[in-house]
C-alpha cells in the first residue's frame, strides 16, 4: 500500500465514518478542518481527500468499525508505514492478532504476522509488543532473523 491507495481508501470511507459517528456534514467538516463544500466533493467521489485530511481522519476515528474494515485494527500503523516505509521500534502492546492477523512464522519469542485486510507484516513478541512493521515480506523475514539471533546471544 502506498500513500495514494491509503488516500483512496479513506476518501471512500469518510461519508460512512461520518454517518457511523452521527455527525452532520457541517460538524464533520469542522472536525477535519475542511470546508463543507470540500467534504461534499469528497463524499461524492469527485475529489480525493488531501493527505492531512486522511491522517486527521485516521487519527481521530481509529476506533471506527468502518475504518477498521478498510484498514485493519491499527489504522495509525498503516499511516506510519506509508509515511516512513517501515517501523523498527517497540511501539505498544497489541492484542496479539487474534482477529485481524494470520501467523506467517514463529521464531523463538517472536511471531511474524500478516494483516488480513491491509496485507502488511509485523513482528510481535510473546508479550504481544510490536517490534517491527513493513509491507515487504522479505524485510520482515530479515528482521525476524535478526531478532532471533539477537536473543540467542
Amino acid at each position: 500500500m502506498d500513500q495514494e491507495e491509503l488516500i483512496d481508501i479513506v476518501s471512500q470511507k469518510i461519508r460512512l465514518i461520518r454517518l457511523e459517528k452521527e455527525f452532520s456534514q457541517e460538524e464533520m467538516s469542522k472536525i477535519l478542518g475542511i470546508s463543507k463544500k470540500t467534504l461534499i466533493q469528497i463524499e461524492k467521489g469527485r475529489v480525493a481527500a488531501g493527505w492531512n485530511v486522511v491522517v486527521t481522519c485516521v487519527a481521530l476515528f481509529e476506533e471506527s468499525e468502518i475504518l477498521q474494515n478498510g484498514l485493519g485494527e491499527d489504522s495509525l500503523e498503516i499511516v506510519r508505514l506509508v509515511t516512513f516505509n517501515q517501523i523498527e521500534q517497540i511501539v505498544m502492546k497489541t492484542m496479539g492478532g487474534k482477529i485481524w492477523w494470520k501467523e506467517v512464522e514463529k521464531r523463538g519469542e517472536y511471531k511474524l504476522q500478516q494483516n488480513v485486510v491491509s496485507q502488511h507484516f509485523r513482528i510481535i513478541d510473546d508479550s504481544n509488543y510490536r517490534w517491527f512493521s513493513s509491507f515487504e515480506l522479505e524485510e520482515a523475514m530479515l528482521h525476524l532473523k535478526y531478532l532471533e539471533k539477537k536473543v540467542e546471544k
